[in-house]
């Protein structure tokens, strides 16, 4: 399998946690660009032009399928432009292509879920872009829980215990489903005591993108939750 990260990513040895054993999992990533704010970051990271190099490398390494590992840089432009994404890793070789939300959006189908509440890191702009993407693919955003975390640095910074804490500010009695956003936030030994708290599944960005690779490259993702059951 292929992962292509962005230039800052820092959770591969996280990520590599819901790969098993047998599984190799190669990691490109995207050129550095320059930015002003996290807005700023993760727009000039929607661009198809980011990964048409990462993506034809890990093609030509024999990955059997290639995700691009970032949820903001995927939801950023909006289901067209995540769609573009994919397309530009398949015409750089990947056999299949997805990207954090193409994932999200299975996993949350997968345990049926339409109401969501969502707990994220980001700031206003980028949280409203979000709740957009999943709106404007039907699902219905129940809540909205910021981590109020500001650079980059404090996200990477953020805690298992934090984010769980979070969860559970953000979780509602309607939501079907709570969805954690963001490949940076620490997640994999939250997902399954979360649900036994919340009684629901609890759908983590990296979780969702390791399964929903893994299950493209004909195999079935490590670690706790529902998701992994199915």
């Amino acid at each position: 399998m292929g992962v292509v990260a962005s230039f800052d990513f820092e959770r591969e040895e996280e990520l590599r946690r819901w790969v098993p054993d047998p599984v190799r999992c190669s990691v490109a990533y995207t050129p550095r660009v320059s930015y002003r704010s996290n807005l700023d970051l993760v727009s000039r990271l929607n661009d198809p032009a980011v990964l048409r190099e990462p993506a034809r490398r890990l093609a030509a390494d024999g990955a059997s399928a290639v995700a691009y590992l970032c949820t903001a840089c995927s939801f950023a432009g909006g289901p067209g432009a995540e769609h573009a994404l994919r397309d530009a890793m398949t015409a750089s070789g990947a056999p299949r292509a997805l990207t954090t939300m193409t994932a999200v959006v299975e996993a949350l189908t997968a345990v049926r879920a339409r109401r969501v509440a969502v707990v994220h890191p980001y700031q206003s702009p980028v949280e409203r872009l979000l709740a957009d993407h999943l709106e404007a693919l039907g699902f219905e955003v129940v809540s909205l829980t910021s981590l109020k975390l500001g650079s980059v640095a404090e996200v990477y910074g953020a805690s298992g215990q934090r984010v769980r804490q979070a969860v559970r500010a953000g979780d509602r009695p309607g939501a079907d489903a709570v969805f954690i956003g963001c490949t940076a936030l620490p997640t994999y030994e939250a997902v399954a005591p979360l649900e036994g708290e919340l009684g629901k599944p609890v759908i983590s960005a990296n979780q969702a993108t390791m399964w929903s690779l893994m299950r493209s490259a004909g195999g079935r993702a490590r670690g706790g939750g529902a998701l992994l059951r199915l």
